[in-house]
C-alpha cells in the first residue's frame, strides 16, 4: 500500500508536477540564477531577464516529449550563462539578413558550449532541434536556396563543426543546399568561429568576418567595440546591468524558438496563461526582437543615410497578382461567425481590461467635446462667481460670461495591423480584440476608424515568383511576392456591420509574410483621400519587413530601405500623423513617434494612451520610449 504525504483537503498533485520541478531546478542550476522565476504554459517558450516560460508538458509524457522540453530549458539556461548581451549588441550588423546569421551563430555557440560539456544537454538540444525542423514538414520538399534559410544552414554547420553532431534529418536539405557555397566562401571563417567559441568578443569579430565573406558587407555597420579603456568601462557597466536582469535576446533567426517577451499575462488578469492555440497553427517563421530599457538607451541602430531613404530603386516585378480585398470576401459568413466566436472566447478575460482602458479614452475624448465658457466679457450671462469683488469694490464693472464650443476637429484613425506569420497566436488575437474595442469606442465619440491588415498571398513568393522564373530569372527583379491588403473595416462602415470581419485574423493559413513599406504607403494614400481635418495612422507590427522570395534575389536591406523611405515621406511631407507600436520589436529605429511593448497584452493600454495623447492638443510630442507599463 502506498502512503501519500498529501494533507486532507489538499488537491491532488498533477502527474507532471515532479518533472516540472526537476526541469526548473536544472535550468536554475545551469543558468546560475537560483532566484529565477519559471512558469509553464501552453504558449511558446519565453525568456526575459529572470523569468522563463516553458511549454506545458502533456499529461502522458513520452521520453521524446521530456527531451524536447528539457532542450528548451537547456537552451535558455545556456543563453543566460554563456551570453553577454552588451557584447552581442555592439557587434550586431544592421541588415535583417546579416543580423539573422549573426544571431543564429551566437545561439549555436552557447548551445554548443553546453553540448560539448554535458552529454545529456547535447541530447536534449538535439531533440529540440529535431522537433523544430520536423514540425509542419515545410523543409522536406525544398529544392532551391531561396526556400532554405541561410542563417539556419550556417548555424547547423557551425554546430556540426563544434560538436560533431550532424544536422537534424528534417533540416539536412537546408544544409545540403548551402554547404558548398558556404565552405567555398567562408570555410576559413567557420574555422575561426570554432577556435574562438569560449571568447564571445573574439567570436563576434569572427562572425562579422564571416558575413563579409558571405557578401553581406553592405548590411554591416562599424563595430562599436574596441579595446580602449572607455569601452572596457562600458563593458563593466553593461555587465552590471545584465546582472540586474535587464539583459534580453535580440534574435531574428529564432534559433532556439525562444521568443523575447514579458510575462504580462499575469499582470492583466487571472487566467491569461491559457492556451492561445485554436484555428491558428504554430508560426512557420518567427522574427521576434526585444531589448531592455537600459539597452535601448545604450545602443540604437544608426539611421539610414539620405540616399537610402530615397529608395529610388524599389520596384515590384509584377503587380497584376496583388490583391486588395475585403475580409468578407476571403471566407464565407458562416466561417467568419465561427472565427469571431473563437476570438471572443480566447480573450474573454482580457475584454474587461481593455474595455476599461477604452472607457477611460472615451471619457477623455468626450470631455474635450463638452461646452466651455468665456469669462470677463462685457455682455452675456452675469457671472455670479465675480459678484463678491463688486461688493468689495463697487467701482468694479459687472462681469459676464458666454458659452462656447471647444475646438474638436473632425478626425479619422486608421489601424494598420501586421498580418505576418510571426504574429500568430496571442499577438494577433490581442491586436484584433484591441482594434475591435477601439473602433467601438471611437465611433461613440464621433471619430471614424478604419482597420486594415497586410500580408502576402503565398509563402516565399507566389505567382510573381513563378512569372520571374518563367522569364529567365532576370537580375534585380524587385519585390517578388504577391501582396494581400485586407480591409477589415472601412472608415465609413459602422462597427456593428464590420465586427465579425476581425475574426478573419484567426483563420489558419491567412498570416504569411510582410512587406511593410508598400502596406504603409497603401494605408497612407487611403487616408489622404479622406475629407476629415485630422488624419491619424497607427501601425501595429512585430518586426521589420520580411519576404524571403524578395530578399533572396535583392540586397538584404532592400525592403527595409523602402520602409524607411515611406516613413520619411509621411513624417516630413504629409499631413497624416503617424505613430507605430512594436510588439517585441524595436520600431523606434524606424519611426519618429513610436513605442515598443514587450508583450502583446500591453497593446490595449498602449493604444489607448497614445491615442489619448494625440487627441490632447496640449500634450507633449510622443517620445520614442520603451513601454514597461502594466495594462490594468
Amino acid at each position: 500500500m502506498s502512503i501519500s504525504n498529501r494533507k486532507p483537503g489538499q488537491p491532488k498533485e498533477a502527474p507532471t508536477e515532479p518533472f516540472k520541478r526537476s526541469v526548473a531546478s536544472c535550468l536554475k542550476a545551469i543558468a546560475r540564477q537560483p532566484e529565477m522565476e519559471i512558469t509553464f504554459a501552453a504558449d511558446k517558450p519565453v525568456l526575459t531577464g529572470h523569468r522563463a516560460r516553458l511549454p506545458e508538458p502533456p499529461r502522458k509524457l513520452s521520453a521524446n516529449d521530456a527531451a524536447i522540453l528539457r532542450g528548451h530549458a537547456d537552451s535558455m539556461a545556456l543563453r543566460l550563462a554563456c551570453h553577454d548581451e552588451s557584447v552581442h549588441r555592439r557587434h550586431m550588423p544592421d541588415g535583417d539578413q546579416a543580423r539573422a546569421v549573426f544571431d543564429a551563430v551566437e545561439q549555436a555557440r552557447v548551445e554548443s558550449i553546453g553540448s560539448m560539456r554535458m552529454a545529456g544537454v547535447a541530447n536534449n538540444l538535439g531533440a529540440m532541434l529535431d522537433d523544430k525542423y520536423h514540425r509542419g514538414g515545410k523543409y522536406e520538399d525544398i529544392r532551391e536556396r531561396a526556400d532554405a534559410p541561410v542563417e539556419d544552414a550556417v548555424a547547423l554547420m557551425l554546430r556540426e563543426k563544434l560538436t560533431g553532431r550532424k544536422p537534424p534529418r528534417a533540416a539536412q536539405k537546408i544544409v545540403d543546399l548551402w554547404r558548398d557555397m558556404i565552405e567555398e566562401r567562408a570555410g576559413r571563417d567557420l574555422a575561426k568561429l570554432a577556435f574562438s567559441v569560449d571568447d564571445q568578443k573574439a567570436f563576434a569579430r569572427a562572425a562579422r568576418d564571416l558575413l563579409v565573406s558571405l557578401d553581406m558587407a553592405d548590411e554591416m555597420s562599424p563595430t562599436q567595440d574596441d579595446d580602449s579603456d572607455d569601452d572596457k568601462d562600458n563593458d563593466e557597466s553593461d555587465d552590471q546591468q545584465n546582472e540586474e536582469g535587464e539583459s534580453e535576446q535580440d534574435s531574428q533567426s529564432d534559433k532556439a524558438e525562444v521568443e523575447i517577451s514579458d510575462e504580462a499575462a499575469e499582470e492583466m488578469e487571472d487566467g491569461a496563461s491559457e492556451s492561445s492555440e485554436g484555428p491558428t497553427s504554430e508560426s512557420e517563421e518567427d522574427s521576434d526582437e526585444a531589448d531592455s530599457e537600459e539597452a535601448s538607451e545604450a545602443w540604437r541602430p544608426p539611421q539610414s543615410s539620405a540616399r537610402e531613404n530615397r529608395a529610388p530603386d524599389y520596384k515590384a516585378y509584377s503587380t497584376k497578382f496583388d490583391e486588395e480585398i475585403g475580409a468578407e470576401d476571403l471566407c464565407d459568413s458562416e466561417e467568419l461567425t465561427r472565427l469571431r466566436a473563437y476570438l471572443d472566447k480566447q480573450l474573454s478575460h482580457l475584454q474587461g481590461v481593455v474595455a476599461r482602458l477604452a472607457n477611460r479614452l472615451q471619457r477623455r475624448l468626450q470631455a474635450k467635446q463638452n461646452r466651455a465658457w468665456e469669462f470677463d466679457l462685457e455682455e452675456g450671462l452675469l457671472d455670479p462667481a465675480r459678484l463678491p469683488r463688486i461688493i468689495i469694490d463697487p467701482q468694479q464693472p459687472l462681469s459676464f460670461k458666454r458659452e462656447k464650443d471647444t475646438n474638436f476637429r473632425d478626425t479619422v484613425v486608421t489601424l494598420l495591423i501586421d498580418n505576418s506569420g510571426s504574429m500568430r497566436g496571442r499577438p494577433i488575437t490581442v491586436a484584433a480584440t484591441c482594434g475591435d474595442i477601439l473602433a467601438r469606442t471611437l465611433e461613440r465619440c464621433g471619430v471614424k476608424v478604419e482597420i486594415l491588415g497586410f500580408t502576402t498571398k503565398a509563402w516565399k513568393g507566389g505567382q510573381s515568383r513563378e512569372a520571374w522564373l518563367q522569364g529567365g530569372k532576370p537580375p534585380n527583379p524587385g519585390r517578388l511576392n504577391d501582396l494581400r491588403h485586407i480591409i477589415y473595416k472601412s472608415a465609413d462602415s459602422p462597427w456593428r456591420r464590420a465586427r465579425k470581419n476581425l475574426g478573419l485574423m484567426m483563420r489558419e493559413g491567412l498570416l504569411k509574410e510582410n512587406i511593410d513599406g508598400e502596406a504603409l504607403d497603401w494605408a497612407h494614400k487611403r487616408l489622404l483621400g479622406r475629407s476629415e481635418q485630422r488624419r491619424i495612422l497607427m501601425m501595429i507590427s512585430d518586426g521589420a519587413p520580411v519576404d524571403d522570395s524578395t530578399l533572396s534575389v535583392n540586397a538584404g536591406n532592400y525592403l527595409e530601405r523602402h520602409l524607411r523611405h515611406v516613413i520619411d515621406e509621411i513624417e516630413n511631407r504629409s499631413p497624416v500623423e503617424l505613430i507605430a507600436i512594436g510588439i517585441g520589436h524595436d520600431v523606434t529605429r524606424y519611426y519618429r513617434r513610436a513605442v515598443t511593448i514587450v508583450d502583446a497584452e500591453e497593446l490595449g493600454g498602449v493604444m489607448t494612451d497614445k491615442l489619448a495623447e494625440l487627441f490632447d492638443e496640449d500634450a507633449e510630442p510622443i517620445a520614442p520610449v520603451k513601454s514597461k507599463r502594466r495594462a490594468a
